[in-house]
């Protein structure tokens, strides 16, 4: 089955409004059938906008209750719990029929004059200076049917070894830089720009937890469970974002992911933290 284009993301964060405060969103589907945690929080991120007109998402919190099927759609409603001055919430409930597979509360905020500061951008080296995925993992690109090296909507320039590579050295890097941007043009909206940050935040992240497991995406059972994110300044996604991610905590099964991304300018555009549910430790070939 074709992995997601850019296309198909846009055209699946377009929810369809059925009702004032409820939604209809078509899900992408893969082979498992299972759907892909951080679309579905990207979709209720933009429920949530899609009622809070003239305020832009500033943090979101999901938690993700089921998998679900990505053959069917999902009905999201959406649950004003206030519009204040300069901040509105909205409850974002996601269902399958009588299951409920994700609840979500989102903070939106009006433009606001006030102190303006970040930390600044890791010192790493430049996107252009590093190699490709393909050259980097061509060692590997036989293995699972080319799954390291497949294509993907999202180019991505590791600074620190990717899972599979990380898995070949000593020890695990303490940390996973990656420059990533999209391969095709994406429209300047900055709702948008928030959801992809969500998508894309919600499987990279991933890479940091299990390579501190010295295991692959491929070799351990996985399950997104919560999902937060802080919006601070739109990601510029005409040039390369900096993902600087590391997995500070492994207990009971679950790993602790974070996250920051800074703009190529280094304008610090995201923060996110999420924990992924492995179960039971378990040997797994490669």
């Amino acid at each position: 089955m074709p992995l997601p284009q850019i296309a198909d993301i846009l055209t699946t964060l377009d929810i369809e409004q059925t009702g004032d405060n409820t939604f209809v969103a078509t899900q992408i589907d893969n082979a498992a059938h299972h759907i892909i945690g951080g679309h579905i929080a990207a979709q209720a991120l933009m429920a949530a906008s899609r009622t809070a007109a003239g305020r832009l998402p500033h943090s979101v919190h999901v938690y993700l209750l089921r998998a679900g099927d990505a053959r069917h759609p999902v009905d999201m409603e959406v649950t004003n719990l206030r519009d204040g001055g300069a901040l509105s919430t909205r409850r974002v409930i996601a269902r399958q029929g009588d299951e409920v597979l994700l609840e979500a509360l989102v903070s939106l905020s009006a433009p606001l004059d006030a102190v303006d500061y970040h930390q600044p951008i890791p010192d790493v080296p430049a996107p252009d200076t590093l190699p490709t995925v393909g050259e980097l993992l061509r060692p590997y690109a036989d293995e699972h049917q080319g799954f390291w090296v497949r294509p993907q909507w999202i180019e991505r320039r590791y600074v620190d070894a990717p899972p599979r590579l990380a898995q070949d050295l000593p020890a695990p890097p303490e940390r996973t830089r990656m420059w990533w941007r999209p391969i095709e043009p994406v429209v300047a909206d900055l709702i948008v720009n928030s959801c992809l940050l969500t998508y894309v935040s919600g499987t990279t992240m991933l890479e940091t937890a299990v390579t501190m497991r010295r295991a692959t995406q491929i070799s351990a059972f996985s399950a997104l469970i919560d999902h937060a994110l802080w919006f601070h300044r739109p990601a510029d996604l005409s040039d390369w974002v900096l993902t600087d991610q590391v997995s500070p905590s492994g207990i009971h099964g679950r790993g602790l992911a974070s996250a920051t991304m800074y703009n190529r300018s280094g304008e610090l555009a995201c923060t996110a933290t999420q924990e992924i549910y492995f179960g039971r430790d378990r040997r797994s070939d490669r």
